[in-house]
């Protein structure tokens, strides 16, 4: 069989879709299922990132090309079986599509896009699910927001979670600090949030609870620390940090690396994600697997993700959220217990696994067992 994945986000800096793809051409990899593999990439950086022996092709970084009309035509010559994208299919795709919807947010929540953006997703994504034979969600939560938006029936809509990286894992914490005191000077207690500076994430939320924690525990050391792209958000939430008389010792670091990431999970004392809306939340088990104790918002697909192995509160309540905090910097015992729930928890999550039953959607979106069962049928007749 000959499957197609579009993953023009490797290489780009699209996070959470660049992670997907990545982690999944990787598990396809290591399954070693037998099927030929072509992935559909946009900058050269990305060549590197895919796996040795699947085919790459490279298609336009910009979308109204590459959706409009160079992916088609490449499909076209190349005649998968299927094409895997996210959330938006190009507009004359010649073969059945399977896409990925990690969540609806343009939906239920427009507010949180700038105006054109949301409209741009709410038609492309609308039009691609109606084209595609299968769609594949990452959570339960989004497989009733998407079946809800759209009138689908559950057996269109199918659930595979997200999977954890082996490279995120318990590290010294002090190889950790040392490393990130030369890199950003940070200090050897800080809470640390991940995530694009968006609306949805909550990131002024969390300044102004991490002020109040300030107040509540006077002499406290901890600094306030995120990692994440700016945007056009960004100058927002600096101007809250400057505005609520914290700004000295609140971090933006910008996009990190996979390599910085991994040290700011082992090196920060509490992790917290204020997000008031998440498909799933990766983060959240990055830093279980790391070893960190997590606060989390009690909304959304999160408390399924952390599943009683972090400390919920509600993102619109800042006595919810600073409480949570306080509770985690000042009891050890607690961190303690959170750590190892945490480890159990992610353990759960594998790339692999996410893979094998990806590569079980195409096979039956393709008919592939059928066909198997009735080659051994017929060798096994006289």
């Amino acid at each position: 069989m000959h499957f197609a994945v579009d993953a023009h986000t490797i290489g780009r800096r699209l996070t959470g879709n660049e992670v997907y793809i990545r982690n999944l051409l990787e598990g396809f990899a290591a399954v070693d299922s037998g099927v030929c593999i072509t992935a559909y990439y946009s900058v050269p950086e990305a060549v590197e990132r895919i796996p040795p022996g699947f085919r790459k092709r490279r298609v336009s970084a910009n979308p109204f090309l590459r959706l409009g009309a160079d992916l088609s035509w490449k499909l076209r010559a190349d005649r998968p079986d299927l094409v895997h994208v996210q959330y938006t299919a190009p507009i004359a795709c010649p073969t059945p599509i399977v896409v990925s919807v990690h969540d609806v947010s343009f939906l239920d929540r427009p507010d949180f896009f700038a105006p054109p953006r949301a409209w741009q997703l709410a038609f492309t994504v609308e039009r691609t699910v109606r084209r595609a034979v299968r769609v594949l969600t990452v959570s339960e939560y989004s497989q009733r927001c998407i079946m809800r938006a759209y009138g689908l029936d559950q057996s269109k809509v199918r659930v595979v979670p997200n999977g954890v990286s082996p490279m995120f894992r318990p590290a010294p914490r002090q190889s950790a600090l040392e490393r990130l005191r030369m890199r950003f000077h940070l200090p050897d207690k800080f809470l640390l949030c991940v995530g694009d500076l968006l609306p949805r994430k909550n990131q002024i939320g969390l300044i102004a609870a991490f002020r109040e924690l300030l107040g509540t525990v006077p002499g406290l050391p901890h600094h306030l620390v995120f990692a994440g792209k700016d945007t056009w958000f960004g100058p927002r939430v600096r101007e809250a940090a400057r505005a609520n008389g914290t700004a000295e010792r609140i971090h933006f670091l910008g996009f990190v690396t996979d390599d910085e990431l991994i040290d700011l999970y082992n090196g920060c004392e509490v992790f917290v994600f204020p997000s008031f809306y998440e498909g799933f939340g990766l983060p959240i088990l990055e830093a279980m697997a790391c070893g960190c104790p997590v606060a989390c918002s009690n909304t959304t697909a999160m408390p399924e993700v952390a599943d009683a192995t972090a400390i919920l509160f509600d993102p619109n309540s800042l006595a919810e959220m600073t409480l949570a905090l306080r509770d985690l910097v000042v009891d050890g015992e607690l961190r303690t217990r959170m750590e190892r729930l945490g480890l159990q928890r992610a353990s759960q999550f594998s790339w692999s696994n996410a893979a094998r039953r990806t590569l079980g959607v195409y096979h039956e979106v393709t008919g592939e067992p059928r066909r198997l069962q009735a080659r051994a049928a017929s060798v096994g007749r006289p």
